[in-house]
């Protein structure tokens, strides 16, 4: 339960942009594979894995003392155990691990994960500094959504929205001119990218960061 809860406050930015993402378009954080998966029809009767926001596949474990279960990897990419950083081919079927503290979780090559500073409630302190985690293998986009976080104001424009865009031809990550403005907002910032590909899975503990860049709201290009 502790692990658990410091991973979803170290995951508020990317929680928190899948909510603003919830609200202006439609968007769904919590839905069945066939939503992201069309062109595999392998997923079409998948009922007990989900896909939270459009980086993360979790797994439950259903079955009372089960420490295994089978999962299904979408064939459209490769998969990286969340955990570990293991790389798993997509279009296959496996019996992983589900040990009593872990439920399965995986994430997709392309993904682009925000993580936060360690917390304790979610306005404890300003992202000033925010790690991404790139998982490579394809190309991918995200983009961070902010607003004051304590009232509607959202509704009348008053949020901000920040694009990261990674290539994988030219092993670029893009992170484009800040979009919009609140008050408080902060006007610089660190971002520190981890790249995470076959040879160094990240999995769930901190990495050294393969670059880090100041960010005042001007488009930046980082080459990895």
């Amino acid at each position: 339960i502790v692990y658990y809860t410091k991973l979803r406050y170290n995951m508020m930015p990317y929680i928190y942009s899948l909510a603003g993402m919830t609200y202006f378009n439609d968007y769904t954080i919590m839905r069945p594979l066939v939503m992201d998966f069309t062109a595999d029809a392998n997923v079409n009767n998948i009922g007990d894995q989900f896909m939270f926001g459009s980086a993360l596949m979790v797994a439950p474990v259903y079955e009372y003392g089960a420490r295994s279960r089978e999962v299904y990897f979408p064939a459209s990419c490769g998969w990286y155990d969340f955990y570990s950083g293991k790389y798993v081919d997509g279009g296959q079927k496996l019996t992983v691990d589900a040990p009593y503290e872990r439920i399965p979780l995986y994430v997709c090559e392309g993904a682009i994960v925000p993580y936060g500073p360690d917390m304790q409630y979610s306005d404890e302190k300003p992202a000033s500094e925010i790690t991404l985690y790139v998982y490579t293998g394809k190309d991918g986009a995200f983009t961070l959504y902010e607003d004051e976080g304590d009232n509607y104001n959202y509704e009348k424009g008053k949020f901000s929205e920040i694009q990261f865009v990674w290539n994988e031809a030219d092993r670029t990550l893009n992170i484009a001119p800040r979009k919009g403005s609140y008050k408080g907002m902060l006007q610089h910032r660190r971002f520190h990218i981890v790249l995470v590909d076959t040879n160094s899975g990240a999995g769930d503990q901190p990495m050294q960061a393969s670059k880090s860049v100041e960010y005042d709201g001007k488009a930046v290009k980082i080459q990895l």
